[in-house]
């Protein structure tokens, strides 16, 4: 626990340091002196009250002073001081060591996106099923690194949104969602914009949804209630169809879509489902375009168009 403290303020330190009160810069001080200022630092500014840290040694090393940190479990960590005992820094980084790890998850993502798409049977038109909980981050990300391959394959491809989402009974308001109740009954919506509108008509008010209204989902029924409403008339969507839609469909709209995650073995969010087959490479549009276009028989001709390769969405999933 107390090292987690004290890792917690490297991750806000780590760049510049954190600067000791000690007025101008000076000549290096001694060991000893090095010693003492880092114990002080830590025990009066970085720990909780009646928790001390010790330090157990200290060294020099590329022009920095070297602590051996015990923390207050018996577990020890390393940081550092300038020589001046004027700068603090709670970690180092070793930059070879980093580069080399992100180059081999990169490779390792890389293989994996080869892999998927190799996997992938062709059809005529290639079908995407992208399972997603509505307020899940990954999820969120997921569906703006889709929306621009929606853009540009139209309805070339069979490209939905799946929810992962169910409900006991018949009351809505017992929906069980991840993120709660507003969540599931969001997912209910949009289950009903894609039931009464086009597909464009839908992704505009998923896109104007994960932009403006999910980041305040936390704030409450009647600061959400405003803004998906302003985001479906933004999108041409009459609110009060929808609404009529969720009380008298949305039960059933919901437990269609909890049967077809289980019977597609989805519990995950994101999960993006081609051509029947699971896919588990790059999160990126032009990552998402490859791979739909990969479950063609004969890709339609935007599928040589390039996209954005900026990951949008980290690895990660809600479950």
């Amino acid at each position: 626990m107390k090292k987690a403290i004290i890792m917690g303020f490297a991750l806000a330190l780590i760049v510049t340091g954190c600067t000791l009160s000690r007025g101008n810069k000076q000549s290096a001080i001694s060991l000893d002196d090095a010693k003492k200022a880092t114990a002080d630092f830590i025990n009066n500014y970085l720990m909780q009250p009646g928790s001390t840290v010790t330090v157990k040694e200290i060294t020099e090393e590329n022009g920095l002073y070297k602590a051996t940190v015990v923390l207050p479990d018996g577990s020890e960590t390393t940081s550092y001081l300038s020589e001046d005992g004027a700068t603090f820094f709670p970690q180092a980084m070793d930059i070879a060591d980093y580069a080399a790890k992100a180059k081999t998850q990169t490779d390792q993502q890389q293989a994996a996106t080869a892999q998927s798409l190799n996997d992938i049977p062709k059809q005529d038109k290639a079908e995407a099923q992208l399972f997603v909980m509505g307020f899940c981050p990954y999820g969120v990300q997921a569906e703006q690194a889709m929306a621009p391959v929606v853009d540009l394959l139209g309805d070339k491809a069979d490209i939905k949104i799946r929810y992962i989402v169910s409900v006991p009974g018949d009351d809505l308001a017992q929906v069980q969602s991840l993120h709660g109740t507003l969540e599931g009954y969001e997912d209910a919506r949009q289950l009903c914009i894609a039931e009464n509108y086009d597909t464009t008509t839908l992704w505009n008010y998923v896109k104007a949804i994960d932009n403006d209204c999910y980041p305040i989902y936390r704030n409450g029924d009647d600061a959400y209630e405003v803004c998906w409403k302003k985001a479906a008339v933004d999108a041409k969507i009459n609110t009060a169809k929808i609404d009529s839609c969720v009380s008298n469909e949305g039960v059933g709209l919901i437990k269609a879509e909890d049967q077809n995650s289980q019977s597609n073995g989805v519990s995950g969010s994101p999960t993006l489902i081609i051509n029947g087959v699971k896919y588990s490479g790059s999160r990126t549009p032009d990552a998402f375009k490859d791979a739909i276009c990969a479950g063609f028989t004969n890709p339609p001709e935007e599928c040589s168009q390039t996209l954005s390769t900026t990951a949008a969405a980290a690895s990660g999933n809600c479950n």
